[in-house]
């Protein structure tokens, strides 16, 4: 069920992100869900200036990747800019590392993951169990 790889997420907060680069090539980097809301959306936090964004605005079709132990947990998608101010501010102030960082919430640009597959692999089972979900 679905609902098993999402409450992975909840737990498992930093990930791998990758997004298309130059020549359509993969990039991929370490990254932090910032929220997982009650419609399990992903937000993500980033300035205009780092390359994940200059990515993501050319082509939005993204992937993440958390995992721990023999657990991992994909995720398919496409980002989304059109995030309200409110929204944006609540995760700033909910976020130390971000306040850490960033003078206020206008400093960063925040984008959700709309969620398109999600696979839940799990290795500690015999056969590997792998669950695929489309949503």
């Amino acid at each position: 069920m679905m609902k098993k790889a999402i409450e992975f997420l909840r737990t498992h907060w930093d990930v791998a992100l990758a997004t298309v680069g130059a020549n359509n090539r993969p990039k991929l980097r370490a990254f932090q869900i910032m929220r997982i809301d009650e419609n399990n959306d992903i937000y993500f936090a980033t300035t205009k200036d780092k390359e994940v964004y200059t990515q993501l605005m050319s082509n939005p079709y993204m992937e993440i990747l958390a995992m721990d132990g023999n657990i991992s947990v994909r995720v398919a998608g496409v980002a989304e800019f059109n995030i309200p101010d409110k929204t944006g501010e609540s995760i700033y102030y909910e976020n130390t590392l971000l306040q850490g960082l960033y003078k206020d919430h206008r400093s960063l640009i925040y984008f959700v993951m709309n969620v398109q597959e999600i696979d839940y692999y799990d290795m500690s089972t015999n056969p590997p169990t792998m669950e695929t979900y489309t949503v």
